[in-house]
Formats: structure tokens, C-alpha cells, sequence
């Protein structure tokens, strides 16, 4: 990062803290009005009303309600381009926290933070609309929904909505009430996993419980084949490149205790921290299901809904995001972490196609634990909102570092 850059991160925390009571109005707006999927009318109205009258492009697909907003530097340009993103998509839970801004409906909730992603997004286009005179290239502000399990990156890009013009860079910053106010924490290479779910149906011949030996049950071969993969990445699975394969349900049977079914379900998740182990996982899940079941004289189908890739960092990003965190708050607020998480993020998707990172910043409420805090994904999951004033200045040092140097 230049000493220009550097000089500059002074104005951009003062421009945040100046952005701070319309960002929380937002936040809170759209903390409200939750919306799943890849469909969120609300949330962008929202966020179109928050950036109308600045030098914007905006431009939206017909896969989903995401908008990306194009801000055009002024001064020369050197031909690179920075994508800034935020998720926009709440999940299906019932709040819990007694905000008086929750959730006004039943069953959904910004339980991820996502609601503030949005406004620090927001706010972040405001303060670098601001300086466009002074920008040597472009921003791309990406507000994306379905991010909860839609693909909805996926789907912006498959729309195009990414190719003019192609980003050179990308950036995202994602909240935790479970790491210190302020601390920003990341790691090069694999941040998270490759999520996916595996579904098996092992098919028997059912009957009287009292005489298996005429029938074929498919009980004790489904969980011999639980186990069999289990086995399998505990002896075949290297511990540095490690894979976790998750059996969640198990159905089988009419409630009847003298009746063996004629098939059991199986259903879990596969997560990985490469592609190799990935597809090693995907051919040993087909190979042993079926092989299990055929030993047996049983038949069975297996198939995996193919999900997010792995979430892998350039570690050119990753020290771009440590050189900004130190010079705004000190080495202290700088927190490698250790180790990748196996939650899934599609962002992913983004990060294949484009060198960038991700990197979480604590938001853990004032006075509270993060150890002990309700995490993400929690009914009673609140942060402290004084956090989105360091993401919106976070996001405009990453862009304008990077535009004004690249990843040199």
C-alpha cells in the first residue's frame, strides 16, 4: 500500500464515522424487512434508494434481484478494477434478540449479518463516489443475494454481470459476533470449505422382521456404509488436506416394530479444502454406497447436489487486507487465523474467477464475551454496530490500494 494510500486511511474513517447514522438506518431497515433467496425486491429498493444521485451504473441480471453498481474514476485510470461485495439475503429462522428494529416477519431473519454487509457496502460507495476525481480506475460494488444455499454469485455471474468490465481484484469482509470488536482476521490459501449435501437410497426387498433371512434389509448396510465412510477418510484421507462427511438423517421404515423396510435414506453434508480431496470424496461416497449395497444383494443410487467451492485467498489480498487493518488500528487488530473454517461461503465462486479475498471483522457487542456469544446462524445473534464504520472504511482502503497499485 502506497504512503499516499496510507494518508488518505485518515479520511476514510473520518468519511465512515460522518456515514455512520444513515449506514445503521439502513442496517436496521433492512434488518426489519428480512428476504431469503435469490430474490430480495425489498432489500435492493433499499439499497437503490440509498446510492440514487451518485455517479453510478447499475446493472442487474434476470437470475436474481442483485445489483451491481459501476463507479468510474476521473482521474487518468490505469485500466484496473476492484470488486467490493456484499451479501443481501437473511435466513429462515424466528429472531429472538428483542431488538426493536427485529424482524417484523415470522420465520426470517438477518441471522448472518448480511444486513450489514449491505449497508457497509453502501456506505463504502458513498465515501469512494465522494473521491471519484481522484480514483485511477474502477470500482464494482456487487450487492448479491442467495448467498444461504442459492448460488446467487453463481447466478451473477453466469448472468454476466461481472465481464465489463472483469474485475482484476475482489474483496468481502464478513461479520462475527464470536471474534473481538474490531479484529480482522483471514489467512492465505483455503479460508473455507467446499459445501455440498449427499443423498444415498439403499434398496432392499422388506418383510417380516421375525424372518430377515427372506428378505434383504437395508438397515444394517446403510449403517455399515456410514461407517465405511467414516473408515475411509479416517485411513485414506490425508490429515493436512482433511475432508468431513456428515450422515445428518437416517429414514427408514412405517413405525412398525416387526416390519423391515424396503429402503433406507441417507442424507448429510461433504465439506473439503481442496478440489482434490473434493473429487476423491465424490468418487469414494458412489464407490462405497454401491459397492456396500452390492455386497450385500441389495442395490442402492447415490448422488451429490454439487455445491459451493472452496473459498480459497490469494495471499497478495490477504496481505493487502493486513497492510490497511495495521496501518488503521495497529498490529493488534491484525489476527491470522490459524486454520480454515468447514462452513461454506459463495463467494467462492467469485474468488475462482477472480484473485481477492474474504476476511471476517469481530463485531462482538461491548461489554459481551465473543467466546460465548450467540454465532451466526442464532436466533439471538446481535452485533455491535459501530463495527460498520471500520468495514466501510476497510472496503475503501482495499480499492483504492488496489487501484492505485495493483497487487505489487
Amino acid at each position: 500500500m502506497s504512503l499516499d494510500t496510507l494518508d488518505m486511511l485518515a479520511d476514510w474513517t473520518d468519511g465512515a464515522d460522518a456515514l455512520m447514522e444513515e449506514t445503521v438506518a439502513l442496517r436496521r431497515a433492512i434488518h426489519a424487512e428480512p428476504e431469503i433467496g435469490l430474490h430480495c425486491p425489498m432489500t435492493t429498493a433499499k439499497i437503490k434508494a440509498a446510492l440514487a444521485g451518485l455517479p453510478l451504473e447499475f446493472r442487474e441480471g434476470p437470475s436474481t434481484t442483485g445489483l451491481i453498481a459501476i463507479l468510474r474514476g476521473s482521474s487518468g485510470g490505469n485500466g484496473r478494477t476492484v470488486l467490493l461485495r456484499g451479501d443481501m439475503d437473511a435466513l429462515p429462522l424466528q429472531e429472538e434478540t428483542g431488538l426493536p428494529f427485529a424482524s417484523t416477519i415470522a420465520g426470517r431473519m438477518h441471522a448472518c449479518g448480511h444486513d450489514s454487509h449491505t449497508a457497509m457496502l453502501v456506505g463504502a460507495a458513498k465515501a469512494l463516489c465522494a473521491k471519484a476525481d481522484s480514483l485511477p480506475g474502477t470500482v464494482v460494488f456487487m450487492f448479491q443475494p442467495g448467498e444461504e444455499g442459492y448460488h446467487g454469485a453463481r447466478h451473477m455471474l453466469d448472468d454476466g454481470l461481472l465481464a465489463d468490465p472483469a474485475p482484476d481484484a475482489a474483496f468481502a469482509l464478513h461479520i462475527s459476533p464470536n471474534m473481538p470488536m474490531g479484529a480482522v482476521v483471514t489467512r492465505n490459501g483455503p479460508l473455507l470449505a467446499s459445501a455440498e449435501t449427499v443423498h444415498a437410497r439403499i434398496i432392499g426387498r422388506g418383510g417380516h422382521a421375525a424372518m430377515p433371512h427372506e428378505n434383504i434389509d437395508p438397515t444394517p448396510i446403510a449403517c455399515e456404509i456410514v461407517l465405511a465412510l467414516q473408515t475411509f477418510i479416517a485411513r485414506r484421507i490425508a490429515v493436512h488436506d482433511p475432508a468431513v462427511l456428515s450422515i445428518t438423517s437416517i429414514k427408514a421404515g412405517t413405525g412398525a416394530h416387526n416390519i423391515i423396510p424396503d429402503a433406507v435414506e441417507l442424507l448429510g453434508t461433504l465439506r473439503t479444502l481442496s478440489e482434490d480431496t473434493r473429487a476423491a470424496m465424490h468418487a469414494a461416497f458412489h464407490r462405497i454406497v454401491n459397492g456396500i449395497a452390492e455386497a450385500h444383494g441389495a442395490s442402492a443410487e447415490a448422488w451429490i447436489d454439487k455445491g459451493y467451492p472452496v473459498t480459497q485467498n490469494d495471499p497478495r489480498a490477504v496481505e493487502m487486507f493486513r497492510r490497511a487493518t495495521v496501518a488503521m488500528d495497529g498490529p493488534a487488530a491484525w489476527q491470522p487465523m490459524r486454520a480454515p473454517m468447514m462452513g461454506g461461503e459463495d463467494f467462492a465462486f467469485v474468488l475462482k474467477e477472480i484473485p481477492g479475498a474474504m476476511a471476517f471483522i469481530g463485531a462482538a457487542p461491548e461489554g459481551t464475551d465473543p467466546a460465548t456469544n450467540p454465532p451466526l446462524h442464532n436466533t439471538h445473534m446481535t452485533i455491535d454496530e459501530r463495527i460498520m464504520a471500520k468495514g466501510i472504511a476497510l472496503h475503501c482502503a482495499l480499492a483504492t490500494a488496489y487501484l492505485e497499485q495493483g497487487f505489487d
